[in-house]
């Protein structure tokens, strides 16, 4: 274990720390329409974006007729890069002449980029041409990011009203998050980026000569536009069929932390702006710290799984000194690759710098782990939803245990609310679990595991994992591009991102209705430190018995098979 290893993890906390009160009172600003910095060169282009598209800001919709624009809209979206990936042979910027997509493979390439998952099951350099990778890939990773940036803004929204049915408009809020929110960062990012090594061309593969006097041909492409709202938007996947293990997507270690930083940047700064939304920033610094104490716990214990080194090479008497490099990057080594993976499904991204098949049991199952929580941060705005779904089960379980109706806010927490929290967060595992048994038993799932008993079980654990739990990140090891990953797959990354927010959504429109109760002394406050440590002790506790014996059949086995 290195000293540069533990470095890195207190320079992105510090960092991140001291950007989410700034970035989180600016998102506030930005949804609420209080003229938030760059409001002279962003607010022109708003106002011409709501007169073209006829949008009235001043409209506002309950929650009902909020998800339904979102989830409409999605689908539109989603149909559009389905037709850019199945006729991309015959499209324009296509240097290599890559051909259409397969018909499931481009349902689950589009569903996967829609749904801000970025599953691939495919080759980028190989199988997507630039202007696919421009106007499918990189497009798609602006809209889903919105569109899961929005659903959080809409929950915290409509915690903060009384008495109204109304949570806002997704038509507004859409368009203010891609012109205020990602496309400035973005920008920022890429300009930072490309002076590190991250490259950017139009051009097509570059003819080189070998030491042998041979000639090569090394893709390139506009990589740098796509690698910046990758990060930001929780997106993941990659330009190259290697991700973010690539050198021109991720040429050094200083790239390599300002992904890090990039990926924490929204997640963490939203537990602010619910913070200025219930006028408490106390609240919003409780959640942060708890999951801050989650994310430590996840990233320090998959480094030093990593740095302990593989035990198999250890027995044979080999010096292992420098941890588990099996699968990793030489200019990464094992710290920057681990705490790139457990940031990586802590922020719900799937951009992977390392192999995360060749981890070692126990770290490989601490990136599993990560994805089975979904809730450490999460993505942008899905995240949140996710948090704020434990909170009103957390809330539950501490009202009864005071022995009163439990509230949050001020607002009373009740049966309606209750069930469809637990509606959401039943969606989540036995989706997982009902696809892996699925896999498990139909033959031509099983052939496409790679590598035989408990691992080949956590490859296909794995998979599904991250397709729910909108990640996208790979285990490797397991041959995925078939019509039975590409179809299930897909279908399980719709029920990961719709049946846990329509649900959520809809407890949302339920509090926005409700008026606020004032505190008692039998109030159980949920702004300190006991309820941090409740709210983790939830948040491990049902994961642990859901998830348990699908891990004790998986890393835990394999564990105990290099022990014995």
């Amino acid at each position: 274990m290195t000293v540069w290893g533990w470095i890195e993890i207190g320079i992105v906390v510090a960092v991140v720390t001291a950007l989410v009160k700034p970035v989180g009172t600016y998102l506030y600003k930005v949804f609420e329409g209080k003229k938030p910095f760059g409001d002279r060169a962003f607010g022109p282009i708003e106002r011409l974006l709501f007169r073209i598209l006829s949008i009235d800001p001043r409209t506002e919709y309950g929650w009902s007729g909020y998800i339904i624009r979102m989830v409409i809209l999605d689908f539109v979206i989603i149909f559009f890069a389905y037709l850019v990936l199945r006729l991309q042979g015959h499209l324009p910027l296509n240097p290599v002449a890559v051909p259409g997509m397969r018909p499931d493979l481009a349902f689950n390439t589009s569903i996967s980029f829609g749904t801000n998952t970025n599953w691939q099951a495919y080759a980028g350099e190989t199988q997507v041409s630039y202007l696919t990778q421009m106007i499918a890939m990189t497009v798609l990773m602006f809209t889903s990011a919105s569109a899961g940036l929005v659903v959080g803004i809409s929950f915290m929204r409509a915690i903060s009203r009384k008495g109204t049915p109304y949570i806002g408009n997704y038509y507004v809020d859409f368009i203010r998050a891609i012109v205020r929110v990602l496309l400035p960062l973005a920008l920022i990012l890429t300009i930072i980026i490309v002076p590190l090594g991250v490259i950017q061309t139009l051009k097509g593969p570059a003819k080189v000569t070998t030491l042998e006097g041979k000639t090569q041909e090394i893709p390139r492409g506009p990589v740098a536009t796509l690698e910046s709202i990758k990060h930001l938007g929780n997106n993941g996947g990659g330009f190259f069929n290697a991700n973010a293990a690539h050198p021109f997507e991720n040429p050094n270690p200083v790239s390599n932390l300002l992904f890090l930083i990039a990926m924490f940047l929204i997640p963490a700064s939203m537990t602010q702006t619910l913070g200025r939304y219930l006028n408490n920033s106390k609240q919003g610094w409780v959640l942060f710290f708890a999951l801050l104490a989650l994310f430590l716990l996840l990233a320090c214990l998959t480094y030093t799984f990593e740095a302990k080194g593989n035990p198999k090479i250890a027995k044979l008497g080999v010096n292992n000194s420098a941890g588990n490099m099996e699968g990793k990057e030489s200019r990464f080594g094992v710290s920057d690759s681990s705490v790139f993976g457990a940031t990586t499904v802590s922020a719900t991204t799937g951009s992977v710098n390392s192999m995360h098949s060749s981890y070692t049991a126990l770290g490989g199952m601490m990136l599993l782990a990560g994805m089975m929580l979904n809730v450490i941060y999460g993505s942008c705005g899905a995240g949140m939803t996710n948090i704020l779904m434990y909170v009103v089960l957390t809330v539950f379980i501490a009202g009864l245990m005071v022995g009163r109706t439990p509230e949050f806010v001020g607002k009373k927490i009740e049966s309606r609310e209750v069930k469809l929290s637990v509606i959401a967060l039943l969606a989540h595992p036995v989706t997982i679990l009902a696809f892996v048994a699925l896999a498990v038993v139909v033959p031509s799932a099983r052939n496409a595991v790679l590598n035989r008993g408990p691992h080949g079980l956590t490859e296909i654990v794995y998979c599904y994992t991250s397709a729910v739990a909108n990640n996208g990140s790979a285990f490797a090891g397991l041959a995925a591009n078939s019509g039975f990953y590409n179809i299930t797959t897909g279908l399980a990354m719709l029920i990961g991102r719709y049946v846990i927010f329509i649900p959520m959504i809809a407890v949302a429109g339920s509090l926005a209705q409700k008026q606020t109760v004032p505190p008692s002394e039998g109030t159980f406050r949920t702004d300190n430190g006991l309820f941090a440590g409740l709210l983790i002790g939830v948040v491990v506790i049902i994961s642990a018995l859901t998830f348990f014996p699908v891990l004790a059949l998986g890393p835990i086995a394999e564990k105990l098979g290099h022990l014995f």
